[in-house]
């Protein structure tokens, strides 16, 4: 049970909640509430899919590409850094909203709540896990993981209420630093792995 916890709130983070929930909430200004609703549950069952398929990709696509894993770590560890300290300094970029309106798939999937840092993320998380049950394991943590950015999502009004935007700004920023220090023990054990001539 430590173990999924363990993946769950690191996959929860990842995924970055609230950066997700204050672009949520400017693209749907002015939404009825059963449509934001739709919206949210849309964004979510996309966030799913795609993050399931980046989980269980990992080690293919390490092998076309001849990477190794702990060569991808200190990439993605980069990657995650680097989006960490945008969150921390409030500089995380928006995306446009397409012409027809449609933003569940793109960008509030992608790339908002699966960016760069969060596939390459997904992917190193994914190749971690070598034995059937933990790899069910954790796609039992990620779809919890989903699942609570979903409420956060379908609960964005009322967190907003609660918190104002200053508040979800806060959380944004300590999601940052929750990532920063995620990032660095990915390029670490990347890193040491290396040096050790471990697979």
């Amino acid at each position: 049970m430590s173990v999924f916890f363990s993946l769950w709130i690191k996959l929860f983070f990842v995924l970055t909640p609230f950066f997700g929930l204050t672009m949520f909430l400017s693209m749907t200004e002015g939404y009825d509430v059963h449509r934001r609703r739709r919206l949210a549950l849309s964004v979510s069952g996309a966030t799913a899919v795609v993050s399931l398929l980046l989980f269980f990709a990992g080690r293919q696509m390490f092998a076309v590409f001849g990477i190794t894993l702990d060569a991808f770590r200190v990439g993605a560890g980069v990657l995650l850094m680097l989006s960490a300290i945008s969150l921390v300094h409030g500089q995380a970029g928006s995306a446009a909203v397409p012409h027809d309106g449609d933003v569940a798939v793109v960008p509030l999937a992608i790339p908002i709540i699966v960016g760069p840092a969060t596939i390459g993320t997904l992917l190193v998380m994914g190749a971690e896990l070598d034995s059937f049950s933990a790899k069910l394991m954790g796609s039992l943590a990620l779809l919890s993981a989903v699942a609570c950015i979903s409420a956060v999502l379908l609960s964005g009004s009322l967190i907003k209420r609660a918190l104002g935007s200053r508040g979800i700004v806060i959380l944004s920023k300590i999601t940052g630093m929750i990532l920063s220090a995620l990032s660095a023990e990915m390029i670490l054990t990347g890193i040491r792995n290396f040096l050790n001539g471990q697979p």
